[in-house]
């Protein structure tokens, strides 16, 4: 009999939901997907946040913060889907993770008992949430909506020396998401907690961490970059920035980074499964645990060239292969999972404002039907509104928390709808074409995340890029975790091979894959000189001047 064939499992720690992806790793066939909603799954009540928005009830305006807790129950409850759907764990060789960009945790002195005592085993009748509730040092998780610490960046970037400073060092203008402004942050406002922090880890670690049942395992040099304190050349913690950032904080510079964990290749194996999961879920003692990296890192696994991701946010990633950073600060720099740099512009408003702008229309939040008989019923560029329910980060604009109509159409769902849709992919493409060292050619968009499902939209995309659009599928990176698994299992010394695994997996999933050309006159409609693209940045500037 021939061997059986190896596996990856791939998962995903979104805003929304926890997802995952068996992947054979052999021949990239998907074997099992799964994906758990937060505010859908019984099993992930009760942990404190908000129904529509997701995050805890803010306590100042711009907080956003997930319940730490419910990442592990949602880790706990996925293997135990995974388990209950007869796939075969043991041969699972390696599991690979995605976590929300910028999102992080706070441990405290108890973890590394905790997680130590998972890899001892035992006790796998007690939920894991359980084992683990005594670990946070802080009850929140700051996410990548965070937009309450504006001082602390700006106090961060006049320390460095300025924007110019800051990019040079680490890639971007310090946003107001990354996690080093946080840390300042919470430090100030509650240092009993910070005090208390021994780990800090990002949500892209925290799941490896747990897997591996070891608390100081390292973080990937992606998620590094959405710190804010890595610099972006060297790959080691900025030692500029951490003084910056912690110089007159309790145990000053030298303190905060005795809480950061040490900096990895994404691909670097962090440790094998703990004995936990082995005895509760079947897990082979050999399962490698691969360091992770962030959602955009192990979404751009996928795509050779550029990559859109329609997700909670949506997020515009542009191959930068000589690496360079875009120093007018529009972009940030990175690096995806599998270790290759690129530059992207992140949009809070995504997937999610959608979402909002159907309730707000008395349409269920997944009225999808309605959303594309809106779009078909709609001209493509035929309507101007914005609408920035929170504030808006790329390209930079306060919040509106009522649509913005600019035409003199109905205000009813198909116009709000159709118009919201092409203002914001209209933004992100304009200004995603400013980003320095970006080049408008004619090579194919790859779309992913759950409205790439939309021919409709597709169609759209493919107009305003004026370039093929490739549906890439939702898994996104659940799927680009499971694929970056397959590459760790290669030895890092056999770089080509590593290289020839990533483009074969590619190969098969994008083979069926839909291609949609752009349609001449909806290009016309969006590019054609004074047509909708220049009136949506002329009127944007208006808006946020």
């Amino acid at each position: 009999m021939s061997p059986p064939h190896r596996t990856t499992l791939g998962l995903d720690a979104s805003t929304q939901s926890l997802s995952a992806v068996l992947l054979n790793a052999d021949t990239g066939e998907t074997l099992w997907t799964r994906s758990l909603a937060y505010r859908d799954d019984p099993r992930l009540n009760g942990y404190g946040f908000e129904h529509d928005t997701l995050i805890i009830p803010p306590r100042e305006a711009g907080e956003a913060e997930q319940p730490p807790r419910m990442f592990i129950a949602a880790l706990d409850a996925i293997l135990s889907d995974l388990q209950a759907s007869g796939q075969d764990i043991a041969a699972i060789a390696a599991i690979n993770t995605s976590g929300q960009q910028h999102g992080h945790v706070y441990l405290n002195a108890e973890a590394d008992k905790a997680f130590k005592k998972l890899r001892e085993g035992g006790e796998v009748d007690t939920p894991l949430v359980r084992r683990l509730s005594d670990v946070f040092a802080y009850g929140g998780a700051p996410i990548w909506k965070t937009a309450n610490t504006e001082k602390e960046a700006a106090d961060i970037r006049t320390r460095v020396g300025g924007k110019a400073a800051i990019i040079e060092r680490t890639g971007s203008d310090m946003p107001l998401r990354f996690s080093i402004a946080a840390h300042r942050k919470i430090a100030q406002r509650y240092p009993d907690a910070y005090a208390a922090t021994r780990h800090i880890l990002q949500i892209s670690s925290l799941i490896p961490a747990v897997l591996a049942g070891d608390c100081a395992i390292p973080i990937d040099f992606g998620s590094g970059c959405g710190t804010g304190a890595m610099n972006y050349r060297s790959r080691v913690w900025d030692v500029t920035v951490l003084d910056a950032a912690a110089r007159d904080l309790p145990g000053g510079p030298g303190g905060l980074a005795a809480k950061l964990p040490p900096i990895a290749h994404p691909l670097a194996a962090v440790g094998r499964i703990a004995r936990y999961f082995q005895e509760k879920f079947g897990f082979s003692a050999d399962c490698k645990i691969i360091a992770g990296s962030g959602d955009n890192p192990q979404s751009k696994v996928l795509a050779v060239g550029d990559l859109l991701s329609l997700g909670t946010s949506f997020v515009y990633m542009i191959a930068t292969p000589d690496g360079k950073v875009d120093a007018t600060g529009t972009a940030n720099a990175m690096y995806d999972a599998l270790g290759r740099p690129f530059n992207f512009g992140c949009r809070t408003n995504g997937a999610l404002t959608w979402d909002r702008l159907r309730k707000l229309h008395g349409l269920g939040a997944k009225d999808y039907a309605a959303c594309d008989a809106a779009l078909a019923s709609t001209p493509s560029g035929s309507r101007l509104r914005f609408w920035h329910p929170d504030s808006e980060s790329f390209p930079i604009i306060a919040a509106n928390p009522e649509v913005v109509r600019l035409d003199d159409g109905a205000a009813d769902f198909a116009n709000d709808y159709a118009a919201v849709v092409d203002s914001s992919l209209g933004l992100v493409y304009r200004y995603g074409m400013k980003i320095g060292g970006c080049s408008a050619d004619d090579a194919p968009v790859s779309v992913c995340g759950g409205p790439s499902t939309s021919r409709e939209i597709m169609q759209r995309i493919a107009a305003i890029w004026n370039r093929p659009a490739i549906q890439a599928g939702q898994a996104g990176a659940a799927l680009g975790a499971a694929v970056a698994a397959a590459v760790a299992l290669v030895p890092e010394a056999q770089a080509a091979e590593r290289d020839a695994v990533a483009e074969k997996l590619r190969a098969a999933l994008y083979v069926n894959c839909a291609v949609v050309q752009p349609d001449p006159e909806r290009v016309r409609r969006y590019h054609a000189p004074g047509a909708f693209l220049d009136q949506l940045e002329s009127a944007f500037e208006k808006l946020r001047a």
